[in-house]
């Protein structure tokens, strides 16, 4: 579970989001083959002080549900073979749904970890394809953890990077550099002063905070990340997804906080 507050900028736009999160792992076989099922879902809310040349009330609350369908399995020895199938529904749902709500995201990886070692590591290679980006290929995904000293690791990759302080088993302290953002339909389309439609909103973000872990137990943990945007920008786009608006491009802090469960 988790909370995202983005305070309102001069471009008088706030944003708040509310994330739930729930993957199970399901035992297949002693090879130790794992069904991953689950699912997400977010509800953003985003405030307006300023007029714009257009009607709001379409861009006032949104919702995005993913359905997680993935396999993990043994590929030799030391790599596991990681697939991910994601389709999604992002909208602002004013008429129930429609074709225009639906994306679909797939990832395939080679992941590779070391827990017990005693610099402990783990490697994630693959590739992602996510409908939302508008590339109709897949695009690379990389991550590479280490613990090289007791109370320091880190993490370098896309799409987040961090630089960790353990202090105790309770208490971690972090540096971090990470993207967020948003790609979501909306079913009545925007009529721009140019007349233009807007018929999807987008927020992409690079953002760089100080974050604080306490773990409860070894698999439960409360965190929360300050920081602010280095780049952001919002945008209304239309059916082709070319920008027809620019909504915010203004730095921003940047909140969150959040409760989580790792069980696997």
């Amino acid at each position: 579970m988790e909370y995202l507050n983005i305070p309102e900028n001069d471009t008088g736009i706030k944003t708040q989001r509310y994330r739930f999160l729930f993957n199970l792992p399901i035992k297949l076989n002693e090879k130790k083959d794992y069904l991953i099922t689950g699912m997400e879902y977010n509800k953003l809310d985003i405030g307006y002080s300023q007029d714009f040349p257009f009607d709001r009330s379409e861009l006032i609350r949104f919702h995005v549900v993913d359905l997680n369908v993935g396999f993990i399995t043994k590929w030799n020895e030391n790599w596991n073979l990681v697939t991910i199938i994601t389709p999604r529904l992002a909208s602002n749902f004013t008429s129930g749904t429609i074709t225009d709500d639906f994306f679909f995201n797939a990832t395939a990886t080679l992941w590779k970890e070391k827990p017990n070692a005693e610099k402990p590591f783990r490697i994630v290679l693959g590739l992602s394809y996510n409908s939302t980006t508008g590339l109709p290929v897949p695009l690379p995904l990389i991550s590479y953890y280490k613990r090289f000293h007791p109370k320091w690791s880190y993490t370098l990759g896309i799409p987040r990077s961090n630089f960790k302080y353990h202090i105790s088993k309770k208490h971690t302290f972090e540096m971090t550099m990470l993207f967020d953002g948003y790609f979501i339909n909306i079913q009545e389309n925007i009529v721009l002063p140019d007349n233009q439609l807007g018929s999807k909103i987008s927020l992409s973000a690079l953002v760089g905070a100080i974050g604080y872990q306490y773990n409860i137990s070894k698999r439960m943990s409360l965190y929360v990340l300050g920081g602010r945007s280095l780049e952001q920008e919002g945008k209304l786009r239309n059916d082709k997804r070319g920008d027809v608006f620019l909504l915010n491009d203004e730095s921003n802090l940047y909140l969150r906080t959040g409760f989580k469960i790792g069980i696997f």
